[in-house]
């Protein structure tokens, strides 16, 4: 049974910097997609990277140029490297797997419920 665990975050203040570690383990078969998410309470999750096999990572016009999602497959990790961090980035982090034939945002409504329990995230400004 595939598990994530995620740690990194933390409390910053706006135009900091943090970088969120996504740990797989317990795996037999990995999904193709892993994305992060970012949820709120009461609001619906938003994806703000995705990436594939071999394919380039893809992200939210709210993130793009600040964030950068980044893999280590001989530690079985995923990174999400945070740059001017931004009060509006404050929410609950978590990477979820799925598997889809194309590995997109706009795919990421439904499924990737193979997720960790997520890492806040609170920016002051």
């Amino acid at each position: 049974q595939v598990q994530l665990a995620e740690s990194g975050g933390g409390s910053v203040q706006a135009g900091d910097s943090l970088k969120l570690s996504c740990v797989v383990s317990g795996f037999t078969y990995v999904p193709n997609c892993i994305a992060w998410f970012r949820q709120t309470p009461g609001s619906e999750r938003e994806a703000v990277a995705i990436t594939g096999v071999d394919a380039k990572p893809e992200y939210a016009d709210s993130v793009k140029s600040r964030f950068s999602l980044t893999q280590d497959n001989a530690k079985h990790s995923v990174y999400l490297q945070m740059n001017s961090l931004k009060s509006e980035d404050t929410s609950l982090y978590y990477c979820a797997f799925d598997q889809l034939i194309n590995c997109r945002l706009d795919l990421t409504r439904m499924g990737f419920r193979i997720r960790g329990q997520g890492t806040q995230v609170t920016v002051s400004s």
